[in-house]
């Protein structure tokens, strides 16, 4: 089974067998590409609302790889569900793939490579410069934003 995230609707993914996706992923395409969610959907894709704890698994996995503030709800519930139907997420999101190795989600990607390795962030206060494994958002020494990178 694959499970079908919104760039697969709008490159024209085509896969053979099963599909699913998530009820969020029909909210974010356009008119044709929402047009090919629709068939499919009437063709037999599943549409899988995931359980709470999977959510929760996922967002506490991509919070310690440092990929959590880069996920919208879609992205976590795609994960999330690809993680309940032991199935293989079809996305080029970066962040979204850091986050299916950490839960041994299978991945393929659409249009480009996929990511070569897994990688566990850290945050950087661009103000004083003190390192944090956790994003902190605002640090709490001096003020400033954080931002994100590979250490």
């Amino acid at each position: 089974m694959h499970v079908l995230d919104a760039s697969a609707f709008i490159r024209e993914y085509n896969t053979d067998g099963q599909t699913a996706t998530v009820p969020r992923v029909r909210e974010e395409l356009t008119a044709e590409s929402g047009y090919r969610f629709d068939a499919l959907e009437g063709s037999g894709m599943h549409v899988h609302v995931p359980d709470a704890n999977a959510i929760e698994h996922v967002e506490r996995a991509a919070r310690n790889s440092g990929d959590l503030n880069e996920l919208s709800e879609t992205d976590v519930r795609l994960l999330a569900a690809a993680f309940e139907l032991d199935a293989t997420l079809v996305t080029d999101d970066y962040a979204m793939q850091n986050v299916a190795e950490r839960l041994s989600v299978s991945v393929e990607a659409i249009e480009h490579d996929g990511i070569t390795e897994e990688r566990d962030w850290q945050f950087q206060c661009v103000g004083c410069g003190r390192i944090y494994d956790d994003d902190p958002d605002r640090c709490p020494i001096c003020g400033s934003d954080c931002s994100r990178k590979n250490p």
